[in-house]
C-alpha cells in the first residue's frame, strides 16, 4: 500500500481516527501565537489540512482560512465541513497562492511527510513565498533523536456499529534522514476484524538541523510542545513548536 493509498482508502475514518486531538485547543493556541509573532493579518492556508477541522476553527475565529492537500478525497470531506473555505490539491513541497499569506500552519507533524530533506527545504521556501511581510509559519515537530521506537499511542472509538482501535508510532533506524510513521487499524463488527498496517516515509532530522534550515528565510522561535501554555523550548523534549516570522531576503 502506498503511503497515501491508506488515507485516500480510509478518508471517511480520519476524524474518527482523530478523535482523540483537541482540535480546537491546537487552532486557539496558534491564533495566540500569531497575535504575539505575526502581523496583525486574517489570511491563513494550513497545509495538509486534510478534512479540514483546523481550518473550520480559524473560520470561526475570524480568518480568512483556507487549505490544502495532496488527497483529493481529504479536500471533498472538508469543503463540507467548511463550505465558505477555498481548498486546493497541491503539493506542499512545492505550492502557489493566489494571495500573500499572514499565518500558514501545519499541525499534527505534517511538514514530516515532506519525507526527504531537501523537500522539507522545498516546503520551507514555499511557504517563505507565499508569505506576507510578517508573516509566520507555524508547526510542530519531532526530534529524531529523541525517537523511542518502542512507544506508541492507541485510541478506541465506534462509527456505524463498528469498533475501531487506533494506534501510531515513530521508528528512527538510527541514522540518515528517513523516519516512518507506523500506522494499525483495527475494524470490527459482527463480520469479524479487519486490519490495515501501513508505514508512511517520513523525513528525520534533529532541533538543530530544522533550525538550520529555516533560519534562512525566518527568524526562529522553539516552544514546549503545549497548547495550553506558551513557554520557550526547554532544550530536553522531542517534541517542539516552532514559529518563524518571514525574513526580508531582499
Amino acid at each position: 500500500m502506498s503511503h497515501n493509498a491508506i488515507y485516500t482508502d480510509l478518508s471517511g475514518y480520519y476524524d474518527l481516527m482523530c478523535a482523540d486531538i483537541d482540535y480546537q485547543a491546537q487552532s486557539e493556541c496558534v491564533q495566540r501565537i500569531h497575535q504575539l509573532f505575526g502581523n496583525g493579518g486574517k489570511r491563513h492556508l494550513d497545509l495538509a489540512c486534510g478534512t479540514g477541522p483546523h481550518v473550520r476553527h480559524f473560520l470561526d475565529a475570524g480568518f480568512q482560512s483556507s487549505g490544502l492537500d495532496i488527497n483529493q478525497p481529504m479536500l471533498d470531506l472538508a469543503q463540507q465541513r467548511c463550505p465558505e473555505a477555498t481548498f486546493s490539491q497541491q503539493d506542499m513541497c512545492g505550492f502557489s497562492t493566489t494571495q500573500p499569506l499572514d499565518l500558514v500552519t501545519c499541525f499534527l507533524y505534517s511538514t514530516h511527510y515532506s519525507g526527504s530533506v531537501e523537500r522539507l527545504r522545498a516546503c520551507i521556501a514555499s511557504v517563505h513565498a507565499a508569505l506576507a511581510d510578517g508573516g509566520v509559519f507555524c508547526f510542530n515537530a519531532v526530534d529524531k533523536s529523541q525517537i523511542d521506537n518502542s512507544s506508541f499511542v492507541s485510541h478506541s472509538a465506534h462509527q456505524d456499529g463498528a469498533a475501531f482501535r487506533f494506534s501510531s508510532g515513530w521508528y528512527y533506524p538510527g541514522e540518515g534522514e528517513q523516519q516512518r510513521l507506523r500506522l494499525r487499524i483495527e475494524r470490527t463488527d459482527g463480520s469479524g476484524t479487519q486490519l490495515w498496517k501501513d508505514e508512511h516515509p517520513m523525513v528525520a532530522v534533529t532541533f538543530g538541523e530544522l533550525v538550520e534550515l529555516l533560519e534562512p528565510y525566518f527568524e526562529v522561535q522553539l516552544l514546549e510542545h503545549d497548547y495550553q501554555r506558551l513557554s520557550a523550548w526547554d532544550g530536553a523534549s522531542g517534541n517542539v513548536l516552532v514559529v518563524g516570522v518571514k525574513r526580508d531576503l531582499g
